[in-house]
């Protein structure tokens, strides 16, 4: 048996040029065993007083319980691991916590095993995902916001995702009318087949009504889906949305544990629900909630929009579950994607293909990750 030897919870900080340079954090988890294998896990937290609280539980509450254990011992470590949390910790900093350890632990399992990460969930359910181009609409005048994404299919994607009312020189998430207009001239650059699906986003405050005009609007021009339109509790809003409009709702972006899944999902309208494992408490919370799609009829949609350590988890995960259609790429040179690892979690000819190699499939390199924990 190999046991858990030394767990490093480390603090990161980088650049993002898809937000003009915007300094995102995050907090990356080292899991080490006694027989020297290492495990690599996420937790996304973003803000600095986020990543230092999570940090704080890793190392001053998680691992005290974890060290000594058996590192491959993913589902009775998982659970030890919730039963201390609980009392702080039904969802944010804590589920954010246990969700980069756990993550470093089926890392090590896998390896141990010889196996990737998704022969360890079971096998896959997809031989390739459709490569999605998940960006923010933030450059200045619809024509230039318009040219980007074209730009993203002329590199090879075969869908996008569109992220409104961010940080930039866009005013595209601050009116209806100019996000209908800018839909609509992207379909006509795009043609009729290019899969669009907008993320409205918590930059964008509508009421119900406006939410519902927008979608239908909207739906003039075939979009895939319509993201967190609504605040993710509102849920007589999203009721209401769901039966006027023929849009699929997606949501769930904002959500932590299997509970609150499970609630949106037993509501109904929310057709599509994005899951991240660094947030939604880890490999382990990520099947518990792909069971509940299963269960419900839904579609699941893995955020991989930070590093290439959720996003190589968020592939294994995506590709061995039987509800995604799609997967996320961050499509722009960010050193937590391309230097980060030896090589880096990408499409093929705007697809998702598996990786091969065992655990999460990535070799981190640890020079880069003292590099960006300088930053902190």
């Amino acid at each position: 048996m190999d046991t858990v030897a030394r767990i490093r919870p480390i603090p990161i900080a980088y650049p993002d040029p898809n937000d003009f340079g915007t300094i995102r954090r995050t907090v990356l988890v080292r899991v080490q065993t006694a027989d020297g294998v290492v495990g690599w896990g996420e937790c996304i937290a973003m803000w600095p007083e986020a990543c230092k609280a999570v940090a704080t539980i890793i190392s001053e509450g998680l691992a005290p319980l974890v060290e000594g254990q058996d590192a491959t011992d993913t589902a009775g470590i998982w659970n030890r691991m919730r039963q201390h949390i609980w009392w702080y910790g039904e969802g944010g900093i804590a589920s954010m916590a246990l969700s980069g350890v756990d993550m470093a632990l089926w890392d090590i399992a896998g390896k141990i095993a010889g196996k990737p990460l998704h022969d360890m969930l079971g096998g896959l359910k997809h031989e390739r995902l459709i490569a999605n181009a998940s960006s923010h609409v933030n450059k200045k005048g619809e024509a230039a916001c318009v040219a980007e994404v074209v730009g993203f299919f002329e590199a090879g994607f075969r869908s996008c995702k569109l992220g409104f009312a961010k940080k930039g020189e866009s005013n595209i998430g601050g009116d209806p009318d100019t996000d209908v207009s800018f839909i609509r001239a992207l379909r006509k650059a795009l043609g009729p087949d290019a899969p669009i699906l907008v993320d409205i986003g918590n930059g964008v405050k509508w009421d119900v009504d406006t939410a519902i005009s927008v979608a239908n609007r909207m739906a003039e021009y075939d979009i895939g889906w319509f993201e967190e339109p609504l605040y993710p509790t509102d849920d007589a809003g999203y009721k209401k949305l769901a039966a006027s409009t023929s849009v699929r709702i997606a949501s769930g972006e904002r959500e932590f544990t299997a509970a609150g899944y499970r609630r949106q999902m037993e509501m109904g309208a929310v057709e599509v629900f994005g899951v991240d494992p660094a947030r939604a408490e880890g490999i382990t919370g990520f099947r518990k909630v792909d069971a509940l799609a299963s269960r419900f009829a839904k579609t699941i949609n893995a955020h991989a929009w930070s590093t290439a350590i959720t996003s190589a988890a968020s592939l294994h995960l995506s590709l061995a579950s039987p509800n995604t259609e799609l997967f996320e790429f961050k499509p722009f040179d960010v050193v937590v994607q391309t230097e980060l690892v030896t090589d880096r979690v990408w499409h093929r000819d705007g697809w998702a293909y598996p990786l091969t190699g065992p655990g999460l499939g990535i070799d981190v390199v640890e020079e880069v990750v003292e590099r960006l924990a300088a930053n902190v």
